[in-house]
């Protein structure tokens, strides 16, 4: 038989699983999903047990016996694992805020600008790190019963093939890598005082198959290079660049983590509210078709006669490390019906996202094409706003999972079967259409996006904190 290659990405709303034949077609696919917890406001849990179930029943979904497992998945959150390798409580996410005193311990500890150094990334709650340390802070009973900690995708690992394991990409999410020499920092556990031992043994990508979801996912796009964008339209929203070399970003408004590249480094602004604006407002105007939404969206004018919209319902991370910072629609007139509220909530995405195209290119990234994924990325309408917000052609690949299939390709790497990155992407990853930016419609959003920066500063000062 020909080698097939398997892809899991454990995600927040459920498991993908995505069968990849040597013909460089999808197979067999299946998603099993799990639900969200959400004890009080601004938490966010689940049980890893859901992630094990889900990840069997989808891999018994495909029916093939794959030639190599890859593992992709939500990246940060904290699996705290007692002596006999279960969970000890639910698992902290990824979007959990309750970390905000957590985070300011961490750099008042360590200092910003040598946690940077040493890291480079600055605290947020999203990270592991601040998780444990409020375990230590509000459940002490919970956090001396640890013997050792796990991402997400790494305890479906575990259960599946018995191994503690971690990729360099997912460790650099937590807040206790050295990023640049890509090992654990010793330095950072000693300031912090938790035990190195809790540790996973941390391996480049391609050696264990797997890395964080959105390294993964510019993998299964095939952004490998600087030059190539991944930009994500999930319920996060994500502008992902390969660095030309290591560099954090001085202010570590954007993350900088190791790639699924071996030696390869990349940076990424994250935006908490992306697609998951949309389907906010979507539930708001009673969750009629999306089609429909869309339609009366496009029938607004670029720019929705200056209405703004500010993306951040759940706080933020670039450019704004705000877990306070809300969203708001801003400029709202007689003449704005929900068609017009659309059309802002798209138009407001895509400004969050030139906040971090803008990032980047202080770093010395020259991009000649975006690579859009995510649910977003289904409609042709947000990437013509897209691209011409960013300024920049937008390709869509053949296979819309991109982390799922790049978890494929790292099963192949793994395996042997594929000789790199390089090769992986040339192999498998097929452009399927391009979408440039609208001549006139570019001016018109330098102008709006302008103003769009003006917004936070402004609203800033009415956070409820």
């Amino acid at each position: 038989m020909s080698d097939v290659f398997v892809g899991l990405d454990v995600g927040t709303s459920g498991v993908k699983a995505l069968a990849l034949g040597a013909d460089a077609e999808v197979v067999a696919r299946s998603e099993r999903s799990h639900p969200l917890s959400t004890p009080r406001a601004g938490w966010a849990e689940q049980d890893p047990e859901d992630w094990a179930a889900g990840a069997q029943a989808a891999l018994a979904d495909l029916g093939v016996e794959p030639t190599a497992v890859g593992y992709s998945g939500q990246m940060h959150g904290l699996v705290a694992l007692g002596a006999d390798d279960r969970p000890l409580r639910p698992a902290i996410l990824w979007n959990d805020q309750r970390t905000a005193a957590e985070c300011a311990e961490i750099e008042q500890r360590i200092g910003f600008e040598r946690l940077v150094a040493l890291t480079g990334n600055r605290a947020l709650p999203g990270f592991t790190a601040p998780k444990l340390l409020w375990l230590r802070n509000h459940e002490p009973a919970t956090f001396d019963r640890i013997e050792r900690i796990l991402l997400p995708k790494d305890y479906v690992r575990l259960r599946l093939e018995g191994v503690h394991a971690i990729d360099v990409a997912d460790a650099s999410g937590t807040l206790l890598f050295d990023v640049a020499n890509r090992r654990w920092s010793e330095e950072i556990c000693a300031d912090l005082e938790l035990p190195a031992d809790w540790l996973p043994e941390a391996h480049e990508c391609a050696a264990i198959g797997g890395a964080g979801d959105q390294a993964a996912g510019a993998l299964g796009v095939g952004a490998i290079d600087p030059g190539t964008l991944s930009v994500v339209l999930g319920t996060s929203g994500v502008v992902f660049s390969t660095l030309p070399r290591y560099e954090p970003d001085p202010e570590a408004r954007l993350h900088v983590f190791c790639h699924a590249v071996p030696g390869a480094w990349h940076a990424m602004g994250v935006m908490l509210s992306a697609a998951g604006a949309l389907a906010w407002l979507h539930a708001a105007l009673g969750s009629p078709p999306y089609a429909q939404l869309l339609a009366e969206a496009e029938r607004w004018s670029p720019g929705t006669e200056t209405l703004l919209f500010q993306p951040y319902l759940s706080g933020e991370r670039t450019p704004h490390p705000d877990p306070d910072a809300r969203g708001a629609f801003v400029g709202l007139s007689l003449r704005h019906d929900r068609g017009a509220l659309v059309r802002a909530v798209l138009e407001g995405v895509a400004y969050g996202l030139r906040d971090s195209l803008e990032l980047l290119r202080m770093l010395g990234v020259e991009t000649s094409v975006a690579r859009a994924s995510g649910g977003g990325a289904r409609s042709e309408l947000w990437l013509r706003i897209v691209a011409s917000v960013l300024r920049l052609p937008v390709e869509r690949v053949v296979v819309e999972e991109g982390a799922a299939y790049g978890a494929a390709l790292l099963a192949g790497l793994r395996s042997g079967a594929l000789a790199d990155a390089r090769a992986a992407v040339d192999a498998y990853v097929r452009v399927h259409d391009r979408i440039d930016p609208v001549a006139d419609w570019v001016d018109v959003y330098d102008d709006g996006y302008a103003r769009y920066r003006e917004l936070y500063p402004a609203l800033e000062p009415l956070e409820v904190r």
